[in-house]
């Protein structure tokens, strides 16, 4: 009757082992750790590989080390210049120390998300439109210095910041289109009027060398008529030099000539 008690105890006992045994066991894999507790106090942090939990008396949370994005919702901004702005963005981190990621924060995705939306309204708030448009490396790195010095004592690495999208409201799209178009026609004028300089100062070179000898003008007289002929135009055009057409002109008398004929005339 002993053996049979025994027996049956044993039956019992070996199943309730096999059972209590597989049920401590745990498989971390290569990017995961297991924040063990014992008996409510932190114990150790274990992984990767086989790991083994005493039921009842130790408790495991399982951290994940790769890096995790996080997509930053869509943030109202007022910039410094008084626009409203909808910016959105995405945040890169990883956990470094999975003791303080699980012990000093309660949850360290949903903590991170809040701050990161904080940050980026922050940050943008404190520049103009302009700035945001055109420094946006500028400002993802100081929204990610900002993020990792204060999730460092979540053990959180954040390691890139990405402002992905700047909305603005239809308004201030035609402002800014109308402002573009102002300084590229402000261009053109620049552009022609340094053209115009450039000319009138190689006009005038040319007129300089030209008056030091007068056959060169006479042989660009004749290149131009050659020009003028060779296009087929019903109207011709002869450019007659200055000094002739001043030899045309009527010689006004002389001052006493005109006072001889005042006097016969009365």
């Amino acid at each position: 009757m002993i053996f049979d008690l025994n027996l049956g105890l044993g039956s019992i006992l070996l199943p309730l082992l096999l059972i209590l045994l597989f049920s401590s066991l745990r498989i971390l894999r290569e990017y995961q750790r297991g924040v063990v507790f014992q008996l409510g106090r932190f114990w150790k942090v274990k992984g990767p590989g086989l790991v083994i939990v005493i039921p009842g008396i130790q408790q495991m949370v399982r951290v994940d080390l790769r890096v995790v994005t996080m997509d930053v919702a869509p943030q109202d901004v007022i910039s410094r210049d008084n626009v409203s702005v909808k910016v959105n963005a995405v945040v890169f981190f990883r956990v470094v120390d999975p003791q303080k990621a699980i012990i000093q924060v309660e949850d360290f995705l949903m903590a991170t998300s809040q701050l990161a939306q904080t940050t980026l309204r922050v940050v943008l708030g404190k520049h103009e439109l302009d700035e945001m448009l055109a420094e946006r490396e500028r400002l993802n790195l100081d929204v990610q210095k900002i993020l990792d010095a204060q999730t460092d004592s979540w053990g959180i690495k954040v390691t890139n910041v990405e402002i992905k999208h700047i909305d603005l409201n239809e308004s201030m799209i035609r402002a800014i289109a109308r402002q573009a178009e102002a300084e590229r026609e402000r261009r053109a004028k620049v552009i022609h009027a340094e053209g115009e300089k450039e000319a009138a100062s190689a006009l005038l070179e040319a007129a300089t060398m030209l008056a030091q000898r007068p056959e060169a003008m006479q042989l660009r007289y004749l290149q131009t008529m050659t020009q003028v002929a060779g296009d087929r135009a019903t109207t011709v055009i002869l450019p007659l030099p200055l000094d002739l057409l001043a030899a045309l002109k009527p010689k006004a008398p002389p001052a006493g000539g005109a006072a001889l004929d005042a006097a016969a005339r009365t």
